[in-house]
């Protein structure tokens, strides 16, 4: 690191030299203008882009004769979710069909991306999406939402023996997953881009947080298409309607796990979260009640209840996995309180 010296001039000014050797690479000259950024952490970025223009990445994918749908559309994801704002798929002779069918799923998965250009042998998309336009407190709400309703149709469901609405349940899981992909791209491109971080009022630090939090709602949203899809399995079966009362209750006991779980993200709340993380017991110890319950019964309709009480325990214990990072988060970040003086 080199060390430099402030000066004061002029009666009110701060004054440091900038290395000639930066300079010389930047091809900096008398007068030149330079954008100077405050970053969350209190250090100063000096930059010659001050028009803050978009930054533009392309990344090509070469289509070979070994290639395969499902490792292909990975692909395209993880592109998307590295922040790439452009994509090219190519290949030297004429497409395999399910290219074609591949990119245009990928398209229908994601926010943003739009197929602009298109030959036999080539295909290119961009990101028509800003992503300044999307804050990530409003998707995190609306994964929240999805994620509650899904869960909520799933049991009932159960309770009515509705297959249709056990399976508009499954469908639904795309939209979390479009939205939790959406978060963790935006996320990249903060990380390397500064000054997208300063558009979306967001630091890096707490980028990442919103991302894990994404990441454990998807997962409670894994957990609801679970549910509805072993509910189709015991819809026609003739189960005690105490045991369909328990789970109701459990599942009763998770959504609130879940939603004093967003409430302490969204209020900054320690105690709460704290208080959230605590209530999980009666939680754990209802579904081991219900578990001694189901094992008794034929096995098709034990194996259908057991795994639907466990996702009903893990969309619990994942809700108290966001307030354990609500309070790792405060603890590192929110200002510190000053220290008790202790008398002698």
């Amino acid at each position: 690191m080199e060390i430099r010296r402030i000066q004061f001039t002029g009666g009110s000014s701060y004054v440091m030299t900038l290395p000639k050797e930066w300079v010389d690479a930047q091809k900096i000259k008398k007068n030149d203008p330079l954008g100077i950024e405050v970053q969350p952490d209190g250090t100063l970025l000096v930059t010659t882009a001050i028009e803050q223009a978009p930054v533009q990445r392309v990344k090509e994918f070469e289509i070979t004769g070994t290639i395969e749908a499902a490792y292909l559309f990975r692909l395209l994801i993880g592109a998307y979710i590295a922040g790439y704002t452009s994509i090219v798929v190519w290949s030297k002779e004429r497409f395999p069909p399910f290219v074609r069918l591949v990119v245009r799923n990928f398209t229908q998965m994601t926010i943003g991306q739009e197929v602009i250009e298109e030959n036999e042998n080539t295909i290119m998309l961009k990101d028509l999406l800003n992503p300044a336009e999307m804050p990530f407190a409003n998707t995190i709400k609306r994964m929240f939402v999805i994620v509650k309703a899904m869960h909520e149709d799933a049991i009932t469901a159960i309770v009515k023996r509705d297959a249709a609405l056990a399976a508009d349940v499954s469908a639904r899981d795309n939209d979390i997953d479009r939205l939790h992909w959406l978060i963790a791209r935006q996320t990249n491109m903060i990380l390397s881009n500064t000054a997208l971080s300063k558009r979306m009022e967001v630091s890096p630090v707490m980028a990442v947080h919103y991302a894990v939090i994404s990441r454990i709602i998807e997962r409670i949203g894994d957990h609801a298409e679970r549910i509805a899809d072993n509910a189709t399995g015991i819809i026609t079966r003739e189960i005690d309607p105490e045991t369909i009362g328990r789970i109701v209750k459990a599942s009763e006991l998770s959504l609130g796990i879940f939603d004093r779980s967003i409430v302490s993200f969204f209020n900054n709340d320690m105690k709460k979260a704290h208080a959230n993380i605590e209530s999980l017991r009666a939680l754990e110890t209802l579904c081991d009640k219900i578990d001694s319950l189901v094992i008794k019964l034929e096995t098709p309709d034990a194996i259908a209840l057991g795994y639907i009480i466990e996702s009903v325990r893990r969309a619990g214990e994942y809700s108290s996995d966001i307030s354990e990072n609500v309070i790792n988060y405060l603890v590192e970040h929110e200002q510190a309180v000053p220290a008790k003086k202790t008398r002698r």
